[in-house]
């Protein structure tokens, strides 16, 4: 079974995520906007591909139950299957699956509480 297939996003705490997000854009070049900044690629099969890179207010709970400065995003292939694999193999799995117009969604937690988001993604609506 497949299991990640790519870096989905890098999402961290800022004291000021906008004006912190405005810093990367002005002396990193970054193209940014309210989520922060995509980074487009192509996987081995020459599909499009995101990864998204986001500063979220300090005060954010989307990281919960982790008390964690940062959450990393990785892409699935297919997220109900791997949940339900990694909840046979004892992994702390966070909340229920949410679905969107760009990709499901399912959080777990690693053995040090840092919680990790899984993304089923749908590339193909952002272009």
């Amino acid at each position: 079974m497949q299991r990640v297939t790519g870096l989905g996003g890098v999402f961290f705490k800022a004291q000021n995520s906008k004006e912190l997000l405005s810093w990367y854009g002005k002396h990193l070049g970054l193209k940014t906007d309210d989520y922060g900044s995509t980074f487009w690629w192509k996987d081995k099969n020459g599909n499009d591909c995101a990864t998204q890179f986001s500063p979220m207010s300090e005060k954010t709970n989307y990281f919960n139950p982790s008390e964690k400065q940062f959450m990393l995003n990785f892409r699935v292939a297919n997220l109900e299957s791997l949940l339900e694999v990694l909840k046979q193999e004892g992994i702390t799995i966070v909340g229920e699956i949410e679905s969107y117009d760009y990709g499901k969604f399912g959080w777990i937690l690693d053995p040090e509480g840092n919680k990790i988001e899984l993304w089923e993604p749908i590339d193909s609506v952002f272009q």
